[in-house]
């Protein structure tokens, strides 16, 4: 019977204590998710770097570079080069080059070739009307669709590599 009563004890007291651990949010931290749509408004016109890793780098000829590997980023916070892999097969034998963020043009519209054009699907705008795309992107996903930089993969290739 005693250890009957300590087991129950000593078990109430364990599922007793992770429900005190479990307190109420003080106000202060539950206000911005109230706010959140009033911030996202105003983020807008932002992209996420998670999501531009790997985003694919393309030449005005619509051929494909190379994709983006690595933000450099100073103390700040401001993004002073981006490091894009061009070539390869599955990160082998990549070269790796630095390039400031102003030499990248960011596009949010799908790269037009003879394999997409004829392929279309129907998204929603922001304006809630619907147009024809090659994509079904959400245009608020937070991210270009492919970046454009001038040169081709032998004048990319004749850059110094960029070492880590």
């Amino acid at each position: 019977m005693k250890s009957f009563l300590a087991v129950a004890l000593l078990s109430t007291a364990v599922v007793g204590g992770a429900a005190f651990a479990q307190s109420a949010q003080p106000a202060d931290r539950a206000a911005p998710a109230a706010t959140q749509p009033a911030d996202k408004m105003m983020l807008k016109d932002n992209w996420r770097a998670s999501k531009l890793m790997g985003l694919n780098v393309y030449n005005e000829a619509n051929e494909k570079l190379g994709d983006i590997n690595e933000l450099l980023v100073d103390k700040n916070g401001k993004i002073n080069a981006v490091v894009i892999g061009i070539g390869g097969f599955l990160g082998m034998g990549e070269h790796d080059i630095a390039v400031s963020m102003d030499k990248l043009k960011f596009v949010e519209e799908p790269v037009r070739t003879s394999s997409t054009s004829n392929t279309t699907t129907t998204r929603e705008t922001t304006t809630g009307a619907a147009s024809t795309t090659t994509t079904n992107r959400n245009t608020n996903d937070w991210v270009p669709d492919h970046a454009v930089m001038s040169g081709n993969k032998e004048q990319l290739k004749a850059l110094p590599q960029f070492k880590y």
